[in-house]
């Protein structure tokens, strides 16, 4: 564990300075958000009882309703005491909403805080998972080509590095964090602050700016605003609420409510589809998202963090830690991370997607923090995995 306590006294440091830096992150939520206009639904429903013996069917909430079948921890032999610890840790840690799924049904549900089911909050960075899954839907449909360099969407000159060197950068550099280009201006988007640090693919540094654009590529590919491609290709179809709003008038932020981050989850747990209604059916582009994306940081797929690799870097810093991202994690857990411990974690082999939103817990880092391993150790003893 060593190499643990280095990263996150390495983070900390980072952190310090990074107040000092003109841009503000992109993760910092905005006060009072503008609320979007939430699309009709049917009358509230009551959640269904839950069932008296364990479903073996993964179960999807209908589209357009309030109910959501739910599932008895105790029948799923989770330990009752444990969960009493993890509820007394989420309050204690400024969580606001929680949700745990098993085959899709609610296990545990907890709104804490002054929140309630129906608030909304940002996602910060757990919200790139959605953009990457545009992306894909984007390319699915044979608007853009993540092969393609990127001035092809964004026009040439769209950063102030030299032509050739521009070129090389791809809409895959820009989904897995690899442009090469100057991170020190987090949130920025014009060219002056896109400047040359190295070639694309060669090195591995966390910014927000390329992965901001990365919306205007969808934009100008499908010749439609993003927003508006979002809503009806993956929003709508899902039954999610929320909206992306402008947080520092740079980057653009998702907020929702805590169940619509857990009707996303569900979606890439059950591999793009949604019940057997195919919505991303790129297969390819949906194994890449949840896999090591290139040789530098094996922990990053396409705008996912992923567990269980022999190393993982961290935003902020260009050093490589030995070990997985999450050890108290399953292996296969892969994870939309936010700035103030906005957490999506989907696993697999357990028939899980587990969401957490709420307060900085105390660190105030981008993505990844102590935070996951603390949380993964009461989660694991409850469930004994």
């Amino acid at each position: 564990m060593k190499h643990f306590a280095s990263f996150f006294i390495l983070l900390f440091s980072l952190f310090i300075l990074s107040c000092t830096a003109e841009t503000p992150q992109t993760d910092e939520p905005m006060p009072d958000p503008p609320m979007a206009e939430t699309p009709e639904t049917e009358d509230p429903m009551p959640d269904p009882d839950p069932p008296a013996e364990i479903p073996q069917d993964r179960y999807f909430p209908p589209i357009g309703s309030n109910s959501w079948e739910s599932i008895d921890p105790e029948l799923l032999g989770w330990d009752q005491d444990q969960k009493d610890q993890l509820l007394a840790y989420l309050a204690g840690t400024g969580t606001k909403g929680f949700i745990v799924l098993k085959n899709g049904r609610i296990a545990i549900e907890e709104y804490l805080n002054g929140h309630s089911k129906d608030s909304d909050w940002y996602w910060a960075s757990a919200g790139k998972t959605l953009t990457a899954f545009t992306v894909g839907l984007a390319q699915q449909q044979g608007h853009l080509d993540i092969a393609t360099r990127s001035s092809e969407y964004l026009g040439v000159g769209w950063t102030s590095i030299p032509g050739d060197k521009e070129f090389l950068i791809k809409v895959e550099n820009q989904l897995t964090m690899t442009s090469g280009l100057q991170s020190l201006n987090f949130d920025c988007i014009t060219p002056q602050c896109l400047t040359y640090v190295a070639d694309s693919g060669t090195r591995w540094a966390y910014h927000n700016g390329p992965y901001t654009l990365l919306q205007r590529v969808v934009s100008n590919a499908a010749n439609q605003e993003y927003d508006i491609y979002f809503d009806t290709e993956l929003k709508n179809r899902i039954g999610m609420d929320g909206f992306w709003s402008t947080t520092n008038g740079l980057n653009s932020v998702y907020f929702s409510t805590t169940r619509s981050m857990a009707r996303f989850g569900l979606l890439n747990l059950n591999n793009g589809s949604w019940d057997d209604i195919p919505i991303l059916t790129d297969m390819d582009f949906e194994v890449q998202m949840r896999t090591p994306s290139q040789d530098i940081n094996l922990s990053y797929g396409y705008l996912w963090w992923l567990n269980g690799q022999a190393s993982f870097m961290a935003p902020g810093a260009q050093t490589v830690f030995d070990g997985p991202l999450v050890p108290n994690a399953p292996a296969d857990m892969y994870a939309g991370l936010g700035k103030n411990d906005q957490k999506l974690y989907v696993v697999p082999s357990e028939e899980l997607v587990i969401v957490r939103m709420g307060e900085d817990s105390g660190e105030n880092l981008l993505g990844p923090s102590s935070y996951d391993n603390e949380l993964w150790g009461i989660l694991s003893q409850m469930m004994n995995l």
